[in-house]
């Protein structure tokens, strides 16, 4: 049998076999299949008639105080520029910005289109590393999310990059020896955004496991030369198939120059077992992760190598 006909069988038993006898012209074959493709539920498609369905039992049926199963209607799309750090993040000239024409083709599968995307733009880009480095600014902070966040195909700006403990304590994800090796973390206080208070930053420093607790300073300025941000890619395909992207960016404060980024995209929309078919911390993801909270951690370090990891690869001293 040629490569041919076997490609041609293999469609041909994917169809049921009382079908099978109409379909033996290849002509007919290619209209059935492309009718196939053509009829093929989107995970955006999914999710709008899910969250209509959602809308209806909620506006016919009787809620009670509390009962927390309608909230997820009340979730609006992540507006990447409602702060000041997202209109900073975003606002970043990159060496390799993502084109705007993402390479996708009118009938690609989120399958193939996800692979694309994973292999002409994902991946890990150092420009430039430095010795030493001290401490680290976190220039974004990321805010927690909940269960119907993490099931909303829109209301989550970064899922590829979200770790709980990022978002919930990050200054554990840089000082805890002997694996996490920076002196100190820093990173703006939330109520100094709306307020005129002079010190507008927090320093992390001096924790050691088991033996001194972590040291907490309010400062009106930065002590660090390096920091890091983040921000999500949007495009007009990625959603509808269910993916999202998201760059994290390395800085020299002084200057502002890029010294790397990490671009990674996740892909989301299969689930069986919940309303909306996407659940992003069970998606799939390129570039893969080695440690999932240890991610961000893992990449800084190769990039801004710590006096205390001098001489460790990458600078990431984890258990392996």
């Amino acid at each position: 049998m040629s490569g041919c006909e076997q490609k041609k069988q293999s469609l041909l038993d994917m169809v049921p076999e009382q079908m099978r006898t109409v379909l033996c012209s290849s002509t007919v074959l290619f209209i059935a299949l492309m009718s196939t493709v053509a009829q093929a539920e989107t995970p955006g498609e999914h999710f709008r008639a899910a969250m209509k369905k959602k809308e209806e039992y909620c506006a016919t049926h009787k809620i009670e105080p509390g009962n927390r199963r309608c909230d997820i209607l009340k979730l609006k799309p992540a507006d990447p520029l409602a702060t000041e750090e997202g209109r900073f993040a975003h606002s970043i000239k990159i060496p390799n910005p993502v084109p705007e024409d993402s390479g996708y083709k009118p009938g690609m599968t989120p399958e193939e289109y996800f692979d694309h995307l994973c292999k002409t733009e994902a991946g890990e880009f150092i420009y430039k590393t430095v010795e030493n480095v001290e401490g680290i600014y976190m220039m974004r902070p990321r805010e927690p999310v909940n269960d119907y966040q993490l099931q909303h195909l829109y209301a989550f700006e970064d899922p590829y990059a979200y770790s709980d403990i990022e978002t919930d304590a990050p200054q554990k994800l840089f000082i805890n020896p002997p694996w996490w090796r920076y002196k100190f973390f820093e990173i703006r206080k939330v109520e100094s955004i709306s307020s005129q208070s002079s010190n507008q930053y927090l320093r992390y420093s001096g924790y050691v496991q088991n033996k001194s607790p972590m040291k907490i300073e309010e400062n009106s300025t930065l002590k660090s030369q390096y920091g890091y941000t983040w921000r999500g890619i949007s495009r007009p395909h990625d959603r509808e198939l269910g993916i999202a992207g998201g760059e994290l960016i390395v800085m020299d404060l002084q200057s502002n120059e890029v010294l790397a980024i990490r671009r990674g995209f996740i892909r989301s929309g299969e689930v069986t077992n919940n309303l909306t078919g996407v659940w992003w911390l069970g998606g799939h993801v390129c570039p893969q992760y080695k440690q999932a909270n240890a991610y961000t951690y893992e990449f800084l370090s190769k990039v801004l190598r710590s006096t205390a990891s001098a001489g460790i690869e990458g600078g990431f001293n984890a258990t392996k």
